[in-house]
């Protein structure tokens, strides 16, 4: 079981209380005023916002035990500190795979038994928080629910930290709003999630443009943590690793990358096999953003 979240507290000042997310910006707190600290929120044991960026990893969908937990071993094998994977999928078509449900959150348990790596799985209704709530130690929220209000408060309450990615058409004002509705229910336990917005050039070389302009003004704007997405961003293996290390030079906190297993063939999985790397790939990123880290905290010493 995961700790209780941290409760929210009042406005601590007149300009956090005229604004549309008054307890999770950063002059609403007086430990966060004036600085670019961050609130540590820990999942599963693994702190996200403190000096070591974390790395989540796993597949796009749970479409079976054996896929799964080759899948599992090999990220943690690789180094990630969290398994990423969808029991529930929200789908442009209702024809596509949905996922597997409450098999598939066994299914991450058996994973996070056998490798003890925490789980990060999605929540897509009101009605399911519950059941994800019994197996997950962190509660996505999905780029197509960011602004569903009545998922975002019943996650709220669930005593879970809670993953939230950014809509690919949201400006920072309504991602913060949205990580309002969760904090006004007691819970400032939030990971911010930047998974690339839509633009001109969607479908060329990116599905999406990683916006890393937003990490930075997160950092100035909030004191919750954030990471990013490459994986949706670019919607291309080969690209993961670039976007990823840009995503810790512009400050991100962390990564969620999807995986496939080594020998499988990118077509094969129900979803995003395109974009998902070798677990070969992932020790490479994961490898280059530590070292990366601490060089960049070795600069920073007087």
């Amino acid at each position: 079981m995961s700790q209780a979240p941290t409760r929210a507290e009042p406005p601590a000042s007149s300009c956090a209380a005229g604004s549309p997310y008054r307890l999770v910006r950063r002059d609403a707190r007086a430990e966060f005023e004036g600085n670019r600290e961050t609130r540590v929120v820990t999942v599963g044991g693994v702190p996200v916002g403190g000096p070591r960026a974390v790395i989540i990893a796993g597949p796009c969908a749970v479409e079976s035990r054996d896929q799964t937990l080759a899948i599992a071993r090999a990220c943690r094998a690789a180094g990630a500190d969290m398994l990423r994977g969808g029991a529930y999928k929200p789908r442009t078509s209702p024809y596509d795979f949905q996922g597997l449900g409450r098999e598939g959150l066994e299914i991450l348990a058996a994973a996070r038994e056998e490798t003890g790596l925490p789980i990060v799985t999605e929540a897509l209704d009101p009605r399911q928080v519950e059941e994800v709530a019994e197996f997950a130690d962190c509660i996505q929220i999905g780029a197509r629910s960011m602004q569903n209000f009545p998922l975002l408060t019943e996650v709220g309450k669930a005593g879970r930290p809670v993953l939230l990615k950014r809509h690919w058409g949201a400006t920072l004002t309504e991602w913060l709003a949205a990580a309002e509705y969760i904090a006004v229910q007691g819970n400032l336990d939030i990971v911010l999630c930047e998974r690339g917005i839509r633009s001109f050039t969607a479908g060329s070389y990116n599905r999406s443009t990683l916006d890393l302009n937003v990490v930075a003004a997160l950092r100035r704007e909030t004191f919750l943590p954030v990471i990013v997405d490459p994986s949706h961003a670019t919607g291309d293996d080969h690209l993961v690793p670039a976007a990823s290390y840009a995503g810790i030079a512009a400050g991100a906190h962390g990564l969620i990358i999807e995986v496939i297993a080594a020998a499988t063939d990118s077509s094969l999985p129900l979803c995003d096999g395109y974009q998902s790397i070798r677990p070969a790939v992932l020790q490479e990123i994961v490898a280059g953003v530590h070292s990366s880290v601490e060089a960049s905290a070795r600069g920073r010493r007087p």
